[in-house]
This record gives C-alpha cells, structure tokens and sequence, in this order.
C-alpha cells in the first residue's frame, strides 16, 4: 500500500551517501517543515545535518484549529485552549499520529531500525512527539522536546501507568525557556517530572529566551542525538 505521506509535504535534508539512522523533527502549530528547518539554519548559521542520519521535516495537514478561530491551520491536533488543563482531542491527535506512524514505518521499510530513529518537536511539535514515543512507538531511539508540554491528565500518562515495564522507554531530552510567554516553563518542567516519574529516564534543560530555541539548545541537542545515533 503506498504511503500517505507520498502526497503530503515533508522535507529532507540531505545527509551522506548512505544514511545509517533518522531524526523526524515536528514543526510547532501554524508553521510547516521547510518553515521549522529554515528557523534552524537561522539560528545555527549553517547547515544542521549529520553524514550518517537522515533528518525528515514533516508538514502537518491544515485542519480547522479551535484557538485560531477554527481556520485551517497547519497543525498536529486541535486543542480547545493552549493549556495544561484542558482535556486533549484524542481524535485529532491520533489522526496525525496514523500518518506518522506511516512515516515511521517507511523508515524502517528501508532498512532503518526504530532502535536508529528518534522522534522530536518544537512547541506542538514536541507534544506530538511525546505521544509518538510514550504511546505508538516505544521502540525509537529517543524523542526530544523543545518548549513543549502536556496537557495534565494526558493519556499518555495514562497508558505508561498501565505498562508493566518501563525499563525501555525511549530516551528523552526537554528544553524550555525560563521565558516562555506561550508555553509557560512550569507546564514544560511538570509535563517532564511526571513522564520520570513514569520510569523515562531523561534530561531536562532551562534557557533564558522566550518561546524560541537558541544556538546553544540546538548545540546540546546535536550531542544528545550523536550520543543516541552513533555513526556505525
């Protein structure tokens, strides 16, 4: 069956001859994957890119987002409020989450094993990630998360209460700034003291800046994935 995501928008940037490992990184709410690479370069002067892993930049489909006034928006889910406290609209999230399965698993068709990919995001982008990891696919080397949270009663809290084992949940790496006007920092720094609570084993780290990430996030970031996805 072809894939889905044959007709959707993704970008790829370019690694070595032959790519040994992936890294899908999810844009945050309104933007798109070549927008979220483009902020990249912006920041790290040069390009981001690894000789042996592939980084993939999906586009989310444009579906009517309830806080910017139900306008079709690039965006992983609908929520009701930009809040921890409001229930997640499980539909909408699992809708993304079947087409990136589907991307996941075109990874893994050629010749990638989940133990050599990792699932991350920027703002919204992250919180999908976290259901990627924690629910769908809890086989993947690691799931990063910039400036993201989840909501408190979280199903992906949920399911990890239900797993009998927990002592081979991806890695993860948090990031957030002290600053964040949008996604505030004690919404980040809760969503990541209950997922280790859970039995993830991760490391969290706090910036001075806004609702952004700076070259030296993206610094720590590149050494996490390198620990994570060694070349072979």
């Amino acid at each position: 069956m072809a894939s889905k995501w044959e007709i959707l928008p993704r970008i790829v940037a370019p690694s070595g001859a032959k790519h040994s490992a992936t890294v899908i990184w999810l844009h945050g709410s309104g933007d798109t994957g070549l927008g979220v690479l483009e902020w990249i370069k912006m920041v790290w002067k040069e390009e981001f890119q690894f000789q042996h892993i592939k980084l993939i930049f999906p586009t989310a489909d444009p579906i009517p987002y309830t806080p910017n006034a139900r306008q079709l928006t690039t965006v992983w889910y609908d929520r009701q409020h930009i809040s921890p406290m409001i229930p997640e609209i499980l539909s909408s999230v699992d809708a993304s989450a079947a087409k990136l399965n589907d991307l996941v698993q075109n990874e893994v068709d050629s010749g990638i094993p989940l133990s050599r990919i990792i699932i991350g995001g920027y703002s919204m982008g992250g919180g999908m990630a976290f259901h990627m990891a924690y629910r769908y696919q809890r086989e993947v080397a690691g799931c990063f998360a910039l400036s993201s949270f989840l909501n408190n009663e979280s199903v992906v809290y949920k399911e990890l209460e239900k797993l009998e084992d927990r002592t081979a949940l991806p890695s993860l790496l948090q990031c957030h700034g002290t600053r964040d006007e949008l996604v505030l920092f004690d919404w980040g720094k809760t969503t990541f003291k209950t997922l280790t609570e859970l039995g993830v084993c991760g490391e969290f780290h706090e910036f001075n800046i806004f609702h952004e990430f700076n070259k030296k996030e993206l610094q720590i970031l590149q050494r996490w994935i390198l620990d994570k996805l060694p070349p072979d």
